[in-house]
């Protein structure tokens, strides 16, 4: 069984293919602060590359480690703090902790989610139909420091409509969150997919209530690194999110081999108690709709891994102006183009994809 510990110098036919390094001089570890708190295959899309036979990242250079947050508050301000390197963005968090605090000084550089991935779920038989139900409801979050909160107010900002009458309760993860959703404790949740997935493995009926039109076609998952790193390490960067866009490909062409690639990589975090056979098939729910918003939309007129827009981070201003309920919000963040930046994406995808998803077909364990 290979821990990360055995993981180290083998060098994958990926990276004899591409002309890489056969060893690298020194291995830069990249610290991703996780905000999901714990280490499972939904995290596949980062870690497959890791594995020898795929051999992503060290021939470049580059190491991720995950650091567990309990929320993205955390992870903003272990960032300030240095003790990671990288993290999520979620605009209505960072771009109100940033008009607030100058000095948090973060650039989003890589969009690892451009599918929209969150979700209002509902019991089957309730009254809430849309977003505007939501009013004066008892949501549930994961935590009080979760992007749910943010989520609810930036949708119903949208319609024209506040969130002064909702009440935000704190319900946690799986079982736990569908117990409060099926004895009536909250009326709606809030959450990620993958959040809501688990919570229907646990035998808790939902119903999937849609997103408000415009921020449907936002993306959902940014990844930002504070300026001074960019500045200095940009070859890492690149590397790095080399690395994870490759393992994104792999992972959504064939996603059976990422998660026994991960778990191979992380060992601890295979199931306890059940059959891989049966924790793969979880998995399997879970990420049915997670691995297609890793890709791009078809109609996405930038096709490039990891690139944003000037359009799409003028409208999360907009959006966190609303919920902040801050209408300055705009003109204290100044110039738009500083939150995020492009010049990384050419390097990154200078890769052949095809013969990522030909490698990911074709693979076995």
């Amino acid at each position: 069984m290979l821990t990360r510990r055995d993981l180290g110098l083998g060098l994958g036919a990926w990276a004899l293919a591409t002309g890489l390094p056969a060893l690298a001089q020194s291995v830069r570890v990249m610290k991703l602060a996780n905000t999901a708190a714990v280490n499972d295959p939904q995290q596949c899309f980062v870690t497959a590359g890791q594995h020898p036979r795929l051999n992503f990242y060290k021939p470049a250079g580059v190491d991720p480690e995950y650091v567990n947050m309990s929320s993205m508050t955390q992870a903003l301000q272990s960032l300030r703090a240095g003790h990671v390197d990288f993290g999520p963005a979620v605009p209505g968090i960072l771009l109100p902790a940033m008009a607030k605090d100058p000095s948090l000084d973060l650039v989003s550089v890589y969009k690892w989610l451009p599918g929209n991935a969150n979700t209002v779920v509902v019991k089957p038989g309730s009254p809430i139909k849309s977003v505007a139900d939501l009013v004066g409801k008892r949501i549930g979050v994961r935590s009080q420091g979760d992007a749910g909160i943010v989520v609810t107010k930036t949708m119903l900002g949208e319609l024209g409509l506040k969130d002064d009458t909702c009440e935000y309760i704190a319900i946690g993860d799986g079982a736990p969150a569908g117990a409060a959703i099926d004895n009536d404790r909250v009326d709606a949740m809030v959450a990620f997919d993958t959040a809501t997935a688990r919570i229907e493995l646990v035998g808790t009926p939902l119903r999937y209530v849609p997103l408000t039109p415009r921020f449907a076609r936002l993306g959902s998952g940014w990844l930002c690194v504070p300026r001074k790193l960019l500045k200095d390490e940009r070859k890492s960067l690149v590397a790095l999110f080399q690395g994870m866009a490759k393992s994104t490909i792999f992972s959504n062409a064939n996603l059976d081999a990422a998660i026994d690639l991960h778990w191979a990589v992380y060992p601890e975090s295979k199931p306890k108690g059940r059959s891989e056979d049966e924790a793969r098939k979880e998995l399997a729910f879970i990420l049915k709709d997670r691995k297609n918003s890793w890709m791009r939309r078809t109609d996405d007129p930038d096709q490039r891994m990891g690139a944003s827009s000037l359009a799409e981070w003028n409208s999360n201003i907009e959006m966190a102006a609303e919920s902040s309920k801050n209408p300055k919000l705009g003109k204290e963040l100044g110039d738009p183009n500083r939150l995020f930046t492009n010049d990384l994406v050419d390097e990154i995808n200078n890769f052949d994809k095809q013969a990522v998803i030909r490698m990911a077909r074709d693979f076995k364990l």
